[in-house]
């Protein structure tokens, strides 16, 4: 799917009437008797989610935001659900922000409870759960973000980080065995190639990224704005909002440029679930309710991320001109990618499957 017709695909609305157990009040006046919400894998660079947090705080006083393990990944969050399945206390996530295959997965391994929001039917029918365990939140691009001091010549392009110039200094923003923005980067540096979306391009990426590690341009690293910053991993590849937060948050210090490759542009949605097992389930439903009002899809795209219920808020004169503004411009997406469901898991069985066989570099 194009970044066009999934524009269009935004204006579709599954008109769907949301089921609620409890009125908005009631989970409202039990998520406050809880107590608290029990977040994970959220750091607050990442899509605004600092002010997201600091949001929901504000207006709900009464309940205490517990984060477990900011900087954890896709599979990290998974298996905190599992090993507190009979765990009511502080480390059981109440909520999971994951890439978009782990949601089919978690509700097939009976990990989520599904809870439909009172914007649901603004949210496309091709980006959430029709039994409402999973659903789209945000979106960005996959990019490269560039520290100046030390590269003088960008790479414009997949293919380019191959070149002798740029040695030891390619990193990815995660470990591609268990992080979902690794997993899609490796994806997207198949696409490059021409390879077809899915296992095919899943598998060429892993050819890319053995070559890049054989000629010494890949750095075993996890990357984020301080590694980036320290010139431990000089070019870093990243989602487009993280890139753009970071070179916000670093303010010339170094100097930063952030590309958009142009081959490979592929576009990766991230999806919300409360777990099955949530301590604090009003608590959750009502995190979810702030996340998709406008006032919360308004601080991700803040944070420089495509909410999901973007194209319907922006019809409905929703979104501050400002943060329209302050986006790059609309010809960077034009040629993006957005893969299929079943083309995102395929891909992550490749990855995850073939990282360490195929270019059998510990990143840590």
């Amino acid at each position: 799917m194009t970044f066009k017709t999934m524009t269009a695909a935004v204006t579709l609305l599954a008109f769907t009437t949301p089921v609620f157990a409890q009125s908005l009040e009631e989970i409202e006046a039990a998520a406050k008797a809880e107590g608290m919400l029990t977040t994970i894998a959220l750091p607050h660079s990442w899509c605004g989610y600092g002010a997201v947090i600091d949001g929901f705080k504000a207006k709900y006083p009464e309940i205490q935001v517990n984060e477990l393990n900011p900087d954890a990944g896709s599979a990290d969050e998974v298996e905190a659900i599992k090993a507190n399945k009979d765990n009511k206390g502080p480390q059981a996530p109440d909520v999971v922000d994951v890439g978009l295959s782990f949601g089919p997965s978690m509700k097939a391994e009976g990990l989520l409870q599904p809870y439909k929001v009172s914007t649901w039917d603004e949210i496309p029918a091709d980006l959430k759960d029709a039994d409402g365990y999973w659903y789209g939140d945000y979106y960005g691009v996959m990019s490269f973000m560039i520290n100046k001091d030390l590269v003088a010549n960008n790479p414009a392009d997949w293919a380019d980080l191959l070149k002798p110039e740029y040695a030891g200094q390619v990193a990815l923003a995660g470990d591609p065995r268990s992080s979902n923005q690794a997993i899609t980067s490796v994806l997207a540096a198949g696409l490059s190639k021409g390879a077809k979306s899915g296992e095919e391009a899943g598998k060429a990426g892993l050819e890319f990224f053995a070559e890049l590690n054989k000629v010494g341009n890949f750095v075993p690293v996890i990357g984020k704005a301080g590694t980036v910053a320290q010139g431990s991993t000089p070019i870093l590849v990243t989602w487009d909002y993280n890139a753009l937060q970071w070179q916000k948050d670093l303010a010339g210090n170094p100097p930063v440029e952030i590309v958009v490759p142009k081959s490979g542009v592929l576009a990766g949605v991230y999806v919300q679930g409360i777990s099955a097992y949530a301590p604090h389930p009003n608590a959750a439903k009502l995190w979810m309710e702030y996340l998709y009002s406008d006032e919360g899809q308004n601080l991700w795209l803040k944070g420089y991320c495509h909410p999901v219920r973007f194209n319907a808020m922006v019809a409905a004169g929703k979104v501050p001109q400002e943060l329209i503004d302050a986006l790059p411009p609309a010809a960077a997406y034009e040629a993006a990618y957005f893969p299929t469901l079943e083309e995102v898991e395929a891909n992550k069985a490749a990855v995850t499957g073939g990282w360490d066989a195929v270019v059998g570099a510990n990143v840590q």
